[in-house]
């Protein structure tokens, strides 16, 4: 879009095809702010440079009529704002990226997917996708519900691990309705902050957005509870590291963050998992060594500790059922492997 053409006054003329639209409603209790602070603080990736540019050509909007960026955001307003970014088509680019399979057929594809990597194009990532990949090396996928090529779940940016591509629409049918109805398994691994006592349990609680932080999502309780999606995750202790430990966890829903909204709520914040808190030290000694130590650890393992290990679902075409395992990756077993040696030095010295 000509940036010199004249703003749209009506968010109804918008043709949403062209851009990405993200919507807030302010807290009562919201101190004014500015529009372009107010949205720095929501939404991920944006640089003030983008929103500016957004309140130019009239795509910030709060209560329905535009705004310029000064504008100061109160409670109770809704703000709207309607970021450009290139026709679709053009954000599924092939992009000759290695892709780490661990099992191929006619109808379908697992593969490994390595941390660092985003699962499909969106705001700030239009290239270097997994999805960019698939439609380099495999031609005609079938879209999903939300018209991505091949992909029946997904996984963060920061976690590592296994997942299942469908190759033909008979596929890509039958593996979501798996997900869907609760019958495929997954089980990841993670490191958490403090010592799990339970050997295992279940984590049961509705999750949602915060309604403080957009870019995270919590546990909805007591008046909110109804509005969160319900989510169950099992888990079970690996290996007890003293400040840490090591956990499988074991999804009966696939919600957005999951494991580690549930894990935070339950005290054990995964570790160096900055969105939520665990880039910091949780548990331990405030000894300059000690911090040190962990500073160390955050090097080695410099994203979220959680690995998508293991994936099992019933073949679309055979009905035999498949399950795959990976191993640890280095990143993570690196970290352990300090702890568990941090951990021993401890006990050494009472």
């Amino acid at each position: 879009m000509n940036s010199n053409m004249e703003p749209n006054t009506n968010l109804d003329d918008q043709d949403e095809s062209l851009y990405e639209h993200h919507k807030f409603v302010a807290e009562v209790g919201q101190n004014p702010l500015r529009v372009d602070k107010y949205l720095m603080n929501f939404i991920e990736n944006a640089t003030r440079n983008k929103i500016q540019k957004a309140a130019k050509s009239g795509n910030i909007y709060v209560n329905g009529e535009t705004v310029k960026q000064n504008y100061k955001v109160k409670g109770g307003d809704t703000v709207q704002v309607m970021f450009e970014h290139p026709p679709y088509e053009y954000l599924l680019v092939p992009e000759d990226i290695p892709l780490d399979i661990e099992y191929e057929d006619d109808t379908l594809l697992v593969v490994n997917k390595p941390a660092g990597m985003v699962v499909h194009p969106g705001h700030g990532n239009y290239s270097g996708t997994l999805i960019n990949a698939l439609v380099h090396h495999f031609d005609n996928l079938p879209n999903n519900s939300s018209d991505r090529p091949g992909l029946v779940h997904r996984i963060d940016k920061d976690t590592s691990g296994l997942l299942v591509i469908a190759k033909t629409e008979e596929a890509m049918a039958h593996l979501s309705k798996q997900f869907f109805d609760k019958t495929s398994e997954r089980e990841y691994v993670a490191i958490v902050w403090g010592n799990v006592v339970e050997d295992e349990g279940t984590i049961e609680g509705n999750i949602g957005r915060n309604p403080k932080n957009r870019l995270q999502n919590i546990v909805y309780e007591g008046d909110l509870e109804e509005e969160g999606k319900p989510a169950v995750t099992h888990y079970k202790v690996i290996e007890r590291l003293g400040y840490v430990t090591l956990v499988s966890c074991r999804l009966e829903t696939g919600r957005t963050h999951q494991i580690r909204v549930h894990m935070k709520h339950i005290g054990h914040t995964l570790f160096n998992d900055e969105r939520y808190g665990g880039d910091k030290i949780l548990k331990g000694t405030t000894f300059t060594k000690y911090k040190q130590f962990v500073d160390n650890c955050f090097k080695v393992l410099p994203r979220q500790a959680l690995h998508a290990k293991t994936l099992g679902f019933t073949h679309p075409t055979t009905g035999k059922w498949l399950s795959f395992d990976t191993k640890i990756p280095e990143d993570i077993q690196l970290c352990v492997e300090k702890w568990r040696a941090y951990a021993k030095s401890q006990l050494e010295n009472l």
